[in-house]
């Protein structure tokens, strides 16, 4: 009976250490970051701006792989079907958790059951901009231009669903014009036509900032709750004539359900170390976003909020992704 206790004792102990043997064994090995949108947007510059000094702090390379489609549920979706052992990572916008469940009907993965949030990363706000020779200068002018040329301009996003786009349809709505949509697989190739004049504005997420500082494009207005730093002159939306308009969304990490408790809050705590460093932070900034350091628990409840506030327009706009 003794002999029995004793054992029973020290297979209680072993389970009881086996988390803390995990988390300073982890990693062993590179980590690799997949990101649900194309090369040169937001998502892959803010994931390859944290994986260099993530890898320092890790011990490990820190590898990005891009893998987009479908709003991100193609790397939501390889992401969830991952092994829970903290060597496969997704860097995505809140939207693929917060947006896609209401966008799609059937999806491969439950991004809230198949998914654990680790860490947010950035609140990117979206900045409305107009092709260079357009006529309007500001939001009145611009809303009125539209209003006068119903389905005749367009609007780039970087898919359907995605942030830029539900910002795209807040605007409409709350403006109360019409304008043509055309999806992306991507804000640079969005981008990219609109410095080619092939579409009339976007909502971009940041990478576009550049060029409305060298002229190259309008930049009307910020669709976020406050103004941006870089552009403090530049009104908000809300300040030009539609009340309450936010389309902010966060982006962050995100790991396999199931991935041990130890591996989740070493990440966490390595990467709000690197929001927290000014270099970070300025970078964050110049992308036209902030550093968001969050823990786990509140960037999942940050996602469930979001899922409230875009869910509205989805259902009042009917938009799908189907």
């Amino acid at each position: 009976m003794k002999r029995i206790l004793t054992a029973t004792a020290l297979a209680a102990a072993t389970l009881l250490a086996a988390p803390a043997a995990l988390a300073q064994a982890w990693p062993d090995k590179p980590v690799r970051v997949v990101v649900g949108f194309a090369p040169g947007g937001a998502a892959d510059q803010i994931a390859r701006l944290i994986a260099t000094p993530l890898g320092e702090a890790l011990g490990q390379s820190v590898v990005v792989e891009n893998r987009a489609g479908a709003n991100g549920n193609v790397a939501g979706d390889a992401v969830a079907k991952s092994p829970a052992d903290g060597y496969t990572l997704l860097l995505s916008s809140g939207g693929m958790v917060s947006v896609n469940p209401h966008l799609y009907s059937r999806m491969a993965f439950d991004p809230t059951k198949d998914l654990t949030p680790v860490a947010s990363a950035a609140r990117i706000a979206v900045y409305l901009m107009a092709r260079n020779n357009l006529e309007a200068t500001n939001v009145k002018d611009f809303i009125a231009l539209v209003k006068a040329n119903p389905g005749r301009l367009s609007y780039g996003s970087p898919g359907n669903g995605s942030s830029p786009h539900l910002a795209g349809e807040m605007f409409k709505s709350q403006a109360g014009l019409f304008a043509v949509h055309v999806p992306y697989r991507g804000a640079a190739p969005a981008l990219n036509d609109l410095l080619g004049n092939q579409i009339d504005y976007t909502f971009d997420p940041g990478i576009g900032l550049p060029h409305a500082r060298s002229g190259r494009l309008k930049l009307l207005a910020v669709g976020s709750s406050k103004r941006s730093p870089l552009f403090p002159d530049v009104p908000t939306l809300a300040e030009s004539g539609l009340p309450g308009f936010d389309a902010d969304t966060v982006f962050g990490f995100y790991a396999p359900a199931g991935t041990p408790a130890a591996v989740i809050t070493r990440l966490n705590t390595e990467i709000n170390k690197i929001l927290a460093t000014p270099a970070v932070r300025e970078r964050m900034i110049a992308l036209g976003g902030e550093a968001l350091p969050l823990s786990p628990a509140e960037f999942g409840k940050r996602g469930m909020d979001d899922s409230q506030r875009f869910g509205a327009i989805i259902k009042e706009r009917k938009i799908t992704a189907d």
